[in-house]
């Protein structure tokens, strides 16, 4: 429909970038600072690309992530925008909230707690 009253709607654009809100990070950062207490991990990494970000932890610097979390909103009507990686790049755990992708990383800091208490 083209004519003097017409109006363009845009399609909405795409951002350009993903990135974490404040409590997602939050979150991401309070499992991290439990685990350097732990001295499990010593070093962390955040990458934010236009399908996703990444927030990578390691045990010592210059050596592949103990971890990955990463959120990709393109999949969030799929099996969720949340994954964790593995050492090895494996997906130990998709899903549609943070708290249970993060699990798997929670009962290991409880291991870990557990057996030096």
């Amino acid at each position: 429909m083209e004519g003097p009253g017409a109006q363009i709607v845009p399609f909405p654009a795409a951002p350009a970038q993903v990135g974490f809100d404040r409590l997602e990070l939050g979150r991401i950062l309070d499992l991290y600072g439990r685990m350097v207490a732990a001295g499990l991990w010593r070093d962390y990494a955040i990458d934010f690309s236009r399908d996703a970000a990444s927030f990578a932890m390691f045990r010592r610097a210059a050596e592949r992530p103990a971890a990955r979390v990463e959120k990709r909103p393109a999949l969030r009507g799929k099996q969720g925008m949340w994954a964790l990686f593995g050492e090895a790049g494996q997906v130990l755990k998709r899903g549609h909230d943070l708290a249970g992708v993060l699990s798997p990383l929670e009962r290991k800091l409880l291991k870990v707690v557990e057996s030096s208490g």
